[in-house]
């Protein structure tokens, strides 16, 4: 399957020229409302500090990998057939995909009794660059959750990696998302209480465009923001919140993932949640999760 289409690299061209997450007016450095993928106030990064990940973690030794993803010696029937997602021209410009660029995003894993607890730096080099930048590919494996090497407009044709990140965008490899079929539950109450895998009717696949391929925006009110399965692990109070609702992952080789965001910032999430004060490291998640 290849996806690339006539009209690739021209909307690569203007999504590598405009930048949707610039909080400023070059010409006279006033504040712009409206025009970021992110909340214009509260969320750092923007001046290279909060947002530099240099110190989320070694991955030599935690489980990260600059594995490519193949699945094929995992043993496990896929559970679904590649399709080809739509709406690929318009996502590659909605989502600033990037082509020939691979995120230099670090990842870290440990133990926590049954549960893994993953560093995700979904950082994307800060708000500011953060449109050039492209999303972190990760694929759940029993060793922990694993970086694929793979760059934006190639994930759209492969079955590597299962979810994707980049600062408060999380999407799952399914639907418009990509040829896979990674789905998502969202079964409310705790993390803790999840035991048993939901109905198979509770799954659904990433669906962010309409039938013509218009972005449907979540609910957050800020324009640009799909409406990601996920989309839900976050809040607005000053600061991005941590809603701390939990997702179950149906992977393409059968398996099942829950999963609960814990924090956005790498400190101080609970300043946040509790009071509105702005964490430290914004972009720098934290994942807990476990197979079912």
């Amino acid at each position: 399957m290849h996806v690339r289409s006539p009209l690739l690299f021209t909307l690569l061209l203007a999504a590598c020229t405009s930048d949707p997450a610039d909080t400023s007016d070059e010409s006279t450095g006033a504040p712009v409302t409206g025009t970021g993928d992110e909340p214009t106030t509260g969320e750092p990064g923007d001046t290279g500090e909060p947002g530099d990940a240099s110190d989320a973690g070694d991955t030599s030794d935690t489980g990260a990998s600059d594995d490519t993803g193949d699945t094929s010696d995992t043993g496990v029937e896929p559970v679904c057939s590649p399709v080809e997602p739509p709406c690929i021209d318009a996502i590659i410009q909605d989502l600033s995909l990037q082509d020939d660029k691979v995120s230099d995003g670090e990842l870290a894993n440990s133990k926590d009794g049954s549960d893994w607890v993953s560093k995700v730096d979904a950082t994307a080099g800060g708000i500011q660059n953060a449109p050039t930048s492209p999303w972190i590919y990760l694929r759940f494996t029993g060793d922990g959750l694993v970086k694929v090497d793979i760059d934006d407009v190639a994930s759209l044709d492969s079955e590597a990696w299962d979810i994707a990140a980049k600062r408060f965008g999380i999407r799952a490899n399914s639907g418009v998302s990509g040829p896979s079929c990674v789905t998502v539950a969202a079964p409310g109450g705790s993390y803790a209480d999840i035991e048993a895998v939901p109905a198979a009717d509770e799954f659904a696949a990433e669906d962010f465009y309409s039938a013509e391929c218009t972005l449907v925006e979540d609910s957050s009110g800020m324009p640009g923001n799909a409406n990601y399965q996920m989309a839900s692990w976050w809040g607005y109070n000053g600061c991005v919140t941590t809603t701390m609702n939990p997702f179950v992952l149906q992977l393409a080789d059968g398996k099942v993932v829950k999963l609960v965001v814990e924090a956005y910032y790498g400190e101080n999430q609970d300043a946040c949640n509790n009071g509105g004060t702005m964490g430290i490291g914004s972009a720098e998640m934290t994942w807990r999760w476990s197979f079912l």
